[in-house]
């Protein structure tokens, strides 16, 4: 302080008046602030929404928009609850019912909870395809998902633990859904939710979080490419016995390298990969998640080659080559049942697709594309240094929704790839496909059957799914120049 009143003894005497003034000034203001803070409450639904805002319903592409209503004949101990409409399997406004219900508005503090809960019964037993919540359409860092949700005819109790309530002090996706008729064959039903809300139950505990599922992973892999972690998951028990398994995002997790100049990775378990050994592992809420991934990373990574095909012919979908028509997305994240992971990265410079984890995946266009005049699709594909050794996949095209009809067919299997329809009869043949060893890009031209011939038309295009069959276990895999073209 001596100090402090010796400096400010040589400044002159106006000099000294304006200081004071201006300190007399701001402590003045300062204190009257009063910082804002969000909202701490854990209610969402009862009776009505609490708290969302006016825009908060936010239904997925494909989903029936008025699946979701206020019921005002039927709740849980009380006047009204949701209504949950799932239409059936061929309704052409919508064949499944789901959506996001995000804050309109600033988000909450949900810190001093350690639950979802709510309570629901349905027009007949069923099996929901997930909930959870976290889904804000941007980022979702801290999305949980539970599939495990059987409905029954009476209303229960259902809880959703939070993986780490530390993490939510800024949250605006308060619950979200999805749910279609594979348990029930197809035909629509009813569910109903009640006393939607966050709470501190106290009664959770036992967190046993995982990686890689669980398994020491060790993978081969090119110098300078981008990996992801996979294998998100978080057990609880509830405290009655029962232990609840939710998948869980990725941010909820530290991530450690043990050499991060070999494998940086970031919250949202993205790798950037240079050459040399590094093994990843992760920890929740302090607690030691089960499995890693062990990488060796060696040589670069080849790009695909540059196609030649002339531009005037073309129209692509993904490649740095061409002028791409608009995409929705090129991994809908289709759940519960696509496993698929990853999409779009950018490698040495030029975008590639990378995708692990595969089951299956769809590219939606945005507009509805006419490939008429179009003879095939090219596709190249990389796959791993070690080649699978049972390669089955299947491309599919299909028109616009609601309709979502099957154009083609195109199976890529082993040694060669085939045409089939949707009974399975091979249509075309041919050997230009193979894949003798892994770590080489090949390029895949599909002749695209005449309209005659599929009965179908291929003026709305909008989906292009890749799917692997008969048990293959193709993985991982690259894909680059995905466009049509006429000869």
């Amino acid at each position: 302080m001596k100090n402090i009143k010796f400096m400010y003894s040589k400044i002159t005497l106006l000099s000294g008046l304006l200081f004071v003034v201006m300190m007399s000034c701001e402590r003045d203001i300062t204190d009257k602030i009063e910082f804002a803070h969000l909202a701490k409450s854990g209610e969402i639904f009862t009776d009505s929404p609490i708290g969302l805002g006016e825009d908060f319903y936010k239904p997925y592409t494909g989903s029936k928009e008025t699946a979701w209503t206020v019921d005002e004949s039927e709740g849980y101990e009380s006047a009204a609850s949701m209504r949950f409409d799932v239409p059936n399997e061929n309704d052409p406004a919508g064949n499944y019912a789901g959506a996001s219900f995000i804050v309109d508005g600033s988000g909450r503090d949900l810190t001093e909870f350690d639950a979802l809960t709510f309570w629901a019964k349905a027009s007949r037993g069923v099996a929901i395809g997930a909930m959870g919540f976290g889904q804000d359409f941007g980022l979702n860092k801290y999305e949980v998902s539970d599939t495990g949700i059987n409905l029954g005819t009476n209303w229960q109790k259902y809880v959703i633990p939070i993986p780490d309530a530390s993490k939510l002090f800024d949250e605006r996706g308060m619950f979200w859904y999805s749910a279609g008729t594979q348990s029930t064959g197809g035909s629509g039903y009813t569910f109903w939710i009640d006393e939607l809300k966050f709470e501190k139950l106290g009664t959770i505990g036992q967190p046993r979080p995982t990686i890689e599922n669980g398994e020491d992973v060790v993978k081969d892999v090119f110098a300078g490419i981008s990996l992801e972690l996979i294998g998100f998951t978080q057990t609880f028990n509830l405290g009655t016995g029962i232990d609840k398994t939710l998948n869980v995002a990725p941010s909820y997790f530290d991530f450690t390298s043990s050499e991060p100049s070999i494998a940086f990775i970031n919250e949202f378990g993205n790798i950037d990969v240079s050459s040399g050994t590094a093994v990843i592992t992760a920890s929740l809420g302090g607690v030691e998640a089960d499995g890693s991934l062990t990488i060796n990373a060696s040589g670069q990574f080849e790009l695909a080659p540059a196609p030649t095909t002339n531009p005037n012919n073309v129209i692509s979908v993904f490649s740095d080559s061409y002028e791409n028509i608009p995409v929705d997305y090129f991994n809908g994240y289709w759940e519960p049942y696509q496993t698929t992971l990853g999409g779009e990265i950018i490698i040495n410079g030029q975008n590639v697709i990378k995708f692990t984890d595969f089951n299956f995946v769809g590219t939606k266009l945005t507009t509805p594309l006419d490939i008429s005049e179009m003879t095939h699709l090219s596709i190249d594909i990389l796959m791993p240094v070690v080649l699978p050794t049972d390669i089955d996949m299947l491309v599919v095209l299909k028109n616009e929704n609601p309709a979502a009809t099957t154009l083609q067919q195109q199976r890529i299997g082993g040694q060669t790839y085939q045409w089939s329809d949707q009974t399975g009869d091979i249509n075309n043949t041919d050997a230009n496909a193979t894949f003798e060893v892994g770590g080489v890009w090949k390029t895949i031209k599909i002749p695209l059957r005449p309209t005659s011939e599929t009965g179908l038309d291929k003026t709305g295009v909008n989906l292009i799914i890749i799917e692997r069959i008969k048990s293959s276990n193709v993985t991982d895999l690259h894909i680059d120049n995905m466009y049509f073209f006429k000869e």
